[in-house]
């Protein structure tokens, strides 16, 4: 029997797996969804004194690749210039900043709704001078 999904529901449920995953691994989430133009960064997070960035990328296979190689260079320079926006708004260009990925593998959803997954956390998943 095939598993009906609605496949608008994989972002935000995946965002929520993520956000869930890092605040119990001792981050404090401080924004999700933040928007300048049309760049969007899925959530802001505070581990101990770095500001995180983090990018949730979730797919049900890695039959088109692993769901982190989405994290594409172009898609990189837009996180990137969202979070450059995020830290002159806030004023806190100072701050120790790094970019992460998250991505959530789907084993097993019934009825939108998620019965297992996996979760890989990359550190420091890219950089810039800023």
């Amino acid at each position: 029997m095939k598993v009906t999904y609605d496949p608008h529901l994989l972002g935000p449920k995946g965002e929520q797996i993520a956000a869930n995953y890092l605040a119990e691994n001792g981050y404090r989430i401080i924004k999700r969804n933040y928007r300048f133009h049309r760049n969007e960064i899925d959530i802001i997070a505070l581990h101990h004194k770095t500001l995180c960035f983090v990018e949730v990328k979730t797919r049900f296979s890695s039959s088109k690749g692993h769901p982190a190689e989405a994290v594409t260079l172009q898609k990189q320079r837009e996180i990137i210039k969202a979070a450059r926006a995020y830290l002159a708004l806030s004023g806190d260009m100072e701050s120790d900043c790094r970019f992460d990925v998250v991505a959530i593998l789907i084993q097993g959803m019934e009825e939108n709704r998620i019965d297992s997954f996996s979760v890989e956390h990359f550190v420091d998943a890219f950089w810039s001078s800023f």
